[in-house]
């Protein structure tokens, strides 16, 4: 796995020494040096965070805080959630959007305390985001970006028995709560959710910290390093979009299958970027719609990958593909006509130019298994 700016001096999370001491094989993501596997490889981390827990280093996206007299009415301005309502306690996944209704990126935004709006977006964009924000939200909010704090990823069915050692506080917490706290001897925040369709916590710590969580949580025999390939496949399975491949400027939420990101007041009172394209598809329609695929044949179906119909007639594209090391076959996510998105319509996938079969899957593949209630 790399990107585009690996012909650029790429940055280190605070833990890359760490990482490089436990073998793992480092690539270029985000702009960042980060670990894409450990010596164990990909398939072994990926069954070990659906069976036990995985701690992922995510140090590369991007933290802050927005603060001003009215923060959570602000951000309104660039997302389609109601943020006006959000409790304390409580975050949001939204969209960045720009003023066609596209996703500029997706983030997690919350209150975990009193101290404005504290904001996650993905590493790749985050200073295009932040820029954003800051031109389009001048006057009303001011932005502190946290770049001096790691974010630490710890997933699986066993992270919450792993974690209440280190933060009792966190588990009190059921899925998208946040909370600010001391965790592992620090000032911490604290969110239960991720990125892998598992139970599971975020962590920001400072970067000072880091390394010394990080160790911490790796003593205990529940919890392996995960890479970046793991991370990936966990994702797919859990039916998650990729931003840069699932989702980019010429996608809405509603083509990106992303409609709950839309809040049921901001609907009615289309006040936020693209409003009128949005509501459009939300009553007619839209053009193409993201959907699951699962690959009943031949090699995985990866990025780039015509998607036809019975017929043979091309109809889409695949935006992300792979192996499902859980599934033991082949599934990806990709654009088609609302015509062929009903779950179970029979499609094909065109695979180093031969056509195989595929069926259209309701995500997620892999059940999301979030504590919604304790």
């Amino acid at each position: 796995m790399s990107d585009p700016s690996a012909n650029k001096a790429l940055r280190t999370t605070p833990l890359h020494d760490a990482q490089v001491a436990l073998g793992a094989r480092m690539v270029a993501f985000a702009g960042y040096e980060m670990p894409v596997q450990y010596p164990q490889g990909v398939l072994k981390e990926h069954l070990w965070c659906r069976e036990h827990a995985g701690l992922f280093d995510v140090s590369h996206m991007g933290q802050a805080r927005l603060r001003g007299v009215s923060p959570l009415s602000a951000f309104e301005e660039v997302t389609p959630g109601d943020f006006i309502g959000l409790k304390a306690g409580k975050q949001r996944y939204s969209v960045l959007l720009n003023k066609t209704g596209g996703i500029i990126d997706d983030l997690m935004a919350g209150r975990p305390d009193d101290d404005g709006l504290f904001v996650v977006v993905n590493g790749a964009g985050k200073d295009h985001d932040f820029k954003v924000i800051d031109d389009e939200l001048a006057g009303q909010v001011a932005i502190e970006r946290l770049e001096d704090r790691a974010l630490l990823a710890l997933q699986g069915p066993e992270a919450a028995a792993v974690l209440k050692a280190h933060a009792p506080d966190a588990a009190a917490l059921v899925f998208m709560d946040t909370r600010a706290m001391s965790a592992f001897g620090v000032d911490a925040i604290v969110s239960r959710s991720g990125y892998t369709g598992e139970d599971g916590y975020e962590i920001s710590v400072p970067a000072s910290a880091a390394v010394d969580v990080w160790n911490t949580l790796l003593a205990d025999d529940r919890v392996r390093p995960i890479g970046l390939g793991a991370r990936d496949s966990l994702r797919l399975e859990a039916g998650l979009p990729l931003y840069g491949h699932d989702l980019d400027e010429t996608v809405s939420p509603i083509e990106g299958d992303l409609a709950f990101s839309v809040s049921r007041k901001r609907r009615d009172a289309r006040d936020f970027p693209g409003a009128s394209r949005i509501a459009r598809e939300l009553t007619q329609g839209p053009a193409r719609v993201r959907v699951g695929l699962t690959v009943l044949e031949g090699a995985p179906a990866r990025e780039g990958a015509e998607i036809a119909d019975a017929a043979g007639t091309v109809i889409g594209v695949v935006t992300s593909g792979g192996f499902s090391p859980t599934l033991r076959q082949g599934i990806a996510l990709g654009f088609v006509p609302p015509a062929h998105a009903e779950p179970g319509t029979p499609l094909q996938v065109i695979v180093r130019g031969k056509p195989q079969a595929a069926v259209v899957t309701k995500a997620p593949f892999v059940p999301h298994r979030y504590v919604r209630k304790l």
